[in-house]
């Protein structure tokens, strides 16, 4: 990959961009960024670079998601289903087809944020279910793995807890803290970054700490209702691209 000065301020503008989600809603929308980096880079290549940028992002953000704002009843339902489903996603990195797997967890989320319109944007409290905690667990693992989409199986589960906004994304955050660590080792090898990307890498570490402060400095500024309908609104464009790669890699 050629280091130009676009490619150096695209991906840095993509990783900047991936580090204010993390920091106002503690992580899970890092697809929101990637457009960017497909500009100057491919899908392989990309997620080889972000890999050890989201452990250095997740390092960072706990100095602001402190274990206090974790739902650990939560994390221990979670966790398990996410180690299974990155351990899945790796397995069948090479036979799934990427595109399907696409539409259909943008059609779910799309599914999702409609019936919350219906309820006139209201939020629905139901009450902690095993069974759901480790199938989002396990779908955000295999699509974190898959396509670093893991936030809408996450954030389909927890927005239906009633958790308060800090709680939300501090246990957020811990989620992908775990399955970044997790997922990393697996990436380096799928993707074997060499030379530039190294380089590049290095660069975007620069724009970790200020964008994780300012993503916090905004979620600071959000009240609770006000939260919950940033997430249901990341939710409708997370469903939209992966909905774009989905349709555009069969027709393309």
């Amino acid at each position: 990959m050629e280091l130009s000065a676009t490619t150096i301020l695209v991906t840095f503008a993509g990783v900047f961009l991936i580090c204010f989600m993390k920091g106002a809603f503690g992580g899970g929308f890092a697809i929101v960024g990637i457009p960017l980096l497909s500009l100057v880079m491919d899908p392989v290549t990309a997620g080889g670079l972000l890999a050890p940028l989201f452990i250095a992002m997740d390092l960072f953000g706990l100095r602001y998601w402190k274990p206090s704002t974790w739902s650990k009843p939560d994390l221990v339902l979670l966790v398990p289903g996410l180690v299974a489903g990155i351990g899945a996603g790796y397995l069948l990195f090479t036979v799934l087809d990427h595109r399907a797997i696409a539409i259909l967890m943008a059609a779910i989320t799309l599914a999702f944020v409609g019936l919350w319109l219906l309820r006139g944007g209201e939020v629905v409290v139901r009450p902690r279910s095993s069974t759901k905690a480790v199938a989002a667990g396990v779908a955000s693992g295999i699509t974190t793995m898959v396509a670093h989409s893991g936030g809408p199986p996450l954030a389909m589960y927890l927005l239906t807890l009633g958790l308060g906004k800090q709680v939300y994304a501090g246990t957020t955050s811990m989620f992908f803290t775990v399955g970044n660590l997790i997922k990393a080792v697996p990436w380096l090898a799928l993707a074997r970054p060499q030379g530039n990307v190294w380089i590049l890498m290095a660069i975007c570490l620069l724009a970790i700490p200020s964008g994780v402060w300012l993503g916090w400095r905004l979620h600071a500024r959000l009240d609770q209702r006000q939260m919950y309908k940033a997430c249901y609104g990341l939710l409708v464009i997370t469903a939209v691209k992966l909905l774009w790669d989905g349709v555009s890699g069969y027709l393309g």
